[in-house]
């Protein structure tokens, strides 16, 4: 079973200030869209480097999604895209795309 995305993390991070969260959330909303399709842009050009720093970006809201395997993979990945390697392209777009799921529903 794949890992769900939740608010868990944003809960505790709010203390209960639920206007707080929907902030967060709203920023989230907003960003994460741009930065996956400039994520993809510099796969599809193999800028690999620039790739990693959007993965780093991403990453924060992996974190936020309570996304905790998902989070250390994306560590690895980041690294790797450093290298110049792509190799697990495929599978963080799964994550990604868990996260535009959860996040159209929220």
């Amino acid at each position: 079973m794949k890992e769900q995305p939740n608010l868990n993390y944003l809960h505790q991070l709010s203390g209960g200030d639920k206007e707080f969260e929907n902030k967060l959330l709203a920023v989230v909303k907003k960003e994460f869209p741009e930065e996956e399709a400039v994520y993809h842009e510099n796969i599809k050009q193999d800028n690999f480097v620039e790739a990693a720093s959007n993965v780093h970006k991403l990453k924060h809201k992996i974190s936020i999604l309570g996304l905790e395997e998902s989070y250390r993979f994306a560590e690895i990945y980041e690294e790797e895209l450093r290298e110049n390697d792509p190799g697990k392209h495929q599978r963080f777009t799964e994550i990604l795309q868990n996260m535009r799921d959860f996040i159209t529903k929220s």
